[in-house]
């Protein structure tokens, strides 16, 4: 049967995300837009911005946040660019964007001190693996995959090596461990459902030594630059972007850190996000035509929550069958203004990606649940499987 009850915001995305609940066009009302970055007012939103970021992270006040070009992605690529090669390095991947910081590892810098620890979607490498000694680079929450490391335990505290962390599903979603963690990247258009394009790079002191004693033998592109003479520049991480960021995204991102204020902080934040996959999690235990694309729910990610076909029938078909019976499942969805933008990632398995972010309201995910199995039964009945 059809559900009579609806999410009240179809919008489960999992990158840009959903707004915040308390979001209207109203909140940009105070941006510094036509102005130089640089001038006093905005560059005063945007020292706020970094400030009101590191105290709800709660970094160490020897830790330094700026906000850097080109999302989350530009912010790997500028710490890969400007540490690695010092010493040997482990670079983690289990899903499409740790394949992809492999890719810049041995393709592009053409390290020649890299090991590859793979898993296959669905799992995790042997964290126990990894050496203290080499820099290591991971993805803290796999957002195609929706697999996490469980914890950081497995990380060092007298590590010799730095520690990278693709975080941009994770931060302000999940608990973090700073002190294991040397280098950390995220953008705010993820668990706060801020507007794209901005990066976020967390840097401990341990990263910043390498910074200031370190010369990369490869050009290093304007934007990447984090150093100038030998030392951290400085007004990166005070509100001096290292190029011309959007006002009306730091305006849109200031009212999310409101937002979350209301809501508990990051405890908040995280409680939410806890929420959403307790919904999901109900779901799943019976349905018997889906299960987690995680195969250890001790791994199990509470922001892109990835659903993989288990029904027996479907996985019998050919591949391009199976990835068109998910397609035809996320077309009614959206057709009957339940779900936009759920289909699972286009390299991941067949499936689903629906996003559990802090901004989501768990009402509404516990109202989609539902609609999955009667998307599902809808598709079915009609290709006569």
């Amino acid at each position: 049967m059809t559900p009579t009850r609806k999410p009240v915001c179809p919008h489960f995305s999992s990158g840009p995300t959903k707004k915040h609940p308390m979001w209207t066009p109203a909140q940009l009302e105070g941006a510094e837009t036509g102005r130089s970055h640089r001038a006093k007012e905005p560059k005063a939103k945007i020292t706020e911005a970094i400030d009101r970021m590191s105290e709800m992270l709660g970094l160490p006040s020897d830790y330094r946040l700026g906000i850097v070009p080109a999302s989350d992605t530009g912010a790997v690529e500028m710490a890969m660019w400007s540490v690695l090669g010092a010493r040997g390095v482990d670079v983690l991947a289990w899903e499409s964007f740790g394949k992809t910081w492999v890719g810049d590892a041995t393709k592009q810098l053409k390290l020649e001190d890299c090991r590859i620890l793979e898993a296959d979607w669905g799992e995790l490498p042997d964290l126990n693996a990894t050496d203290a000694d080499r820099d290591i680079l991971f993805t803290f929450n796999g957002t195609t995959s929706g697999v996490r490391v469980p914890d950081t335990n497995w990380i060092a505290s007298d590590r010799k090596g730095l520690t990278i962390a693709d975080a941009t599903s994770a931060c302000f979603a999940m608990e973090m461990d700073w002190q294991k963690l040397d280098i950390t990247t995220f953008s705010w258009q993820k668990s706060l459902g801020g507007e794209a394009a901005h990066g976020v790079i967390v840097l401990s002191p341990r990263a910043i030594e390498r910074l200031e004693s370190y010369t990369p033998p490869w050009p290093m592109p304007k934007i990447f630059q984090l150093t100038k003479g030998g030392k951290l520049i400085e007004g990166i991480f005070r509100g001096d972007t290292i190029n011309t960021p959007s006002m009306l995204c730091v305006e849109d991102l200031l009212s999310a850190l409101n937002w979350a204020d209301n809501v508990g902080g990051l405890d908040g934040l995280i409680a939410r996000s806890q929420a959403n996959l307790q919904a999901v999690r109900d779901f799943v235990e019976n349905a018997p035509w889906c299960d987690f694309l995680c195969s250890d729910l001790a791994n199990l990610s509470s922001t892109s929550i990835c659903l993989k076909i288990s029904d027996a029938a479907v996985r019998a078909l050919p591949a391009e069958e199976q990835s068109a019976f998910a397609k035809a499942i996320t077309t009614k969805l959206a057709g009957a203004g339940v779900a936009f933008d759920i289909g699972g990632y286009r390299t991941a398995p067949p499936g689903l990606r629906v996003w559990g972010g802090p901004t989501v309201e768990a009402s509404d995910m516990a109202a989609l649940m539902p609609w999955l199995d009667w998307a599902f039964n809808e598709v079915r009945a009609e290709l006569k499987i």
